[in-house]
């Protein structure tokens, strides 16, 4: 049986807490060679003390003063390039996961991606350094995972690709009432529970553009064959039409342990007691909803950017994190996340090729223009 070494960056959030309640279960199959965090210290210095990682990397300037039994405080790049790394799981948010990515993806180390905006910022060079490479990008998010189980064993390419969302906790609330909401009402999600910048995107259906650019991307697949339908129930993660019609679902409660240990052990499945099946008698109902853009303004937003390319998407993402951070810190309010994204947007003016430094020059330009735009809020 083989022990696989990995390097979690993100450790101390919620995919990260979830990925390390796997290697609980299944202390046998895996080895933590190295753990990356942002801030928060206290849960990084426990996770070390459990796992003792040979590498160990914060935000943090203050990490570095941490009784880390031992470990070598390095870059997430430097812990890709470790030889005992086997899987590299990228479980950070925004653009910290771009550099990492790209690094373990040249060195041919397989990469279970967790991190929307990485592949939101930057697909094409994602997805073309590793097929270059021929390193496998493992998608971990629950919906394209979904799609990724559902394709296996199909020799043929999909017709279709069907991505569900909860619709979020105001899927029914007055549309004219939105402007209300506040950041607690909006972390309060009805089916999941994650992060608070992924439960954000998720009330606002931001998320959802958001995977569609990822499935773009991860599958091949045009945007006029990707669709989304609103599933409140979130026990199927998302849908494959196949070429004669039949329509393969994956199904599960919402839990990311399993698309995450699916990631992790991939091609092979392992029995974890830690996680529970789907029982259809105990939620025999499962319903469908088309998806009202006019409730959902982020999502319109994110397919339209998604459609532009170029540097577009790499603005979105960036524009999106700060407007998100914004609302939480209460310095704007719901409505004004999509209206202040827009707004970036309509000033960009995109560059030519989708290189590392024109993704992350875009990444700067709009991190730059929300702080002006909002900074005598």
């Amino acid at each position: 049986m083989t022990v696989k070494g990995i390097a979690l960056l993100g450790s101390t959030g919620s995919i990260g807490t979830q990925t390390l309640d796997v290697v609980r279960a299944l202390p046998d199959r895996f080895l933590v060679v190295a753990l990356a965090a942002g801030r928060n210290l206290d849960l990084l210095e426990k996770q070390a003390q459990e796992f003792k990682p040979a590498l160990v990397w914060a935000a943090s300037s203050q990490a570095t003063s941490l009784p880390l039994n031992g470990a070598s405080f390095v870059s997430m790049e430097e812990m890709v390039r470790h030889p005992d790394v086997d899987l590299v799981i990228v479980a950070t948010t925004g653009r910290a996961g771009l550099g990492p990515t790209l690094e373990a993806l040249r060195l041919g180390k397989p990469v279970a991606l967790a991190n929307k905006e990485v592949i939101v910022m930057a697909g094409d060079l994602v997805t073309s350094t590793a097929k270059e490479h021929g390193t496998p990008l493992l998608p971990v998010d629950s919906e394209p995972s979904a799609i990724w189980q559902c394709l296996q064993g199909e020799e043929q390419p999909a017709k279709r690709l069907i991505i569900t969302a909860s619709g979020g906790p105001f899927r029914t609330r007055e549309i004219a009432a939105l402007h209300n909401v506040t950041p607690q009402e909006a972390l309060a999600h009805p089916t999941w529970v994650m992060g608070p910048k992924i439960t954000i995107d998720s009330s606002t259906l931001m998320n959802k553009g958001f995977e569609v650019i990822e499935c773009h991307w991860l599958f091949d697949m045009p945007f006029e064959r990707i669709d989304v339908v609103v599933h409140p129930q979130s026990i199927i993660h998302s849908m494959v039409e196949l070429a004669d019609g039949s329509v393969k679902a994956q199904m599960g409660p919402p839990d990311m342990r399993l698309p995450i240990q699916y990631a992790m052990l991939h091609p092979e499945r392992a029995p974890n007691e830690t996680l529970t099946a789907y029982d259809p008698l105990r939620q025999p109902s499962l319903t469908f909803e088309s998806l009202d853009t006019v409730r959902y303004p982020c999502f319109k937003l994110a397919l339209e950017a998604g459609r532009a390319g170029a540097t577009f998407p790499a603005v979105l993402s960036a524009a999106d994190e700060e407007a998100v951070g914004l609302f939480l810190r209460e310095r704007i309010g719901f409505d004004d996340i999509h209206r202040l994204v827009s707004s970036v947007l309509e000033k960009h003016q995109p560059a030519t090729n989708s290189s590392l430094e024109s993704v992350l020059e875009a990444d700067d330009w709009a991190r730059r223009l929300v702080a002006e735009i909002t900074n005598n809020i």
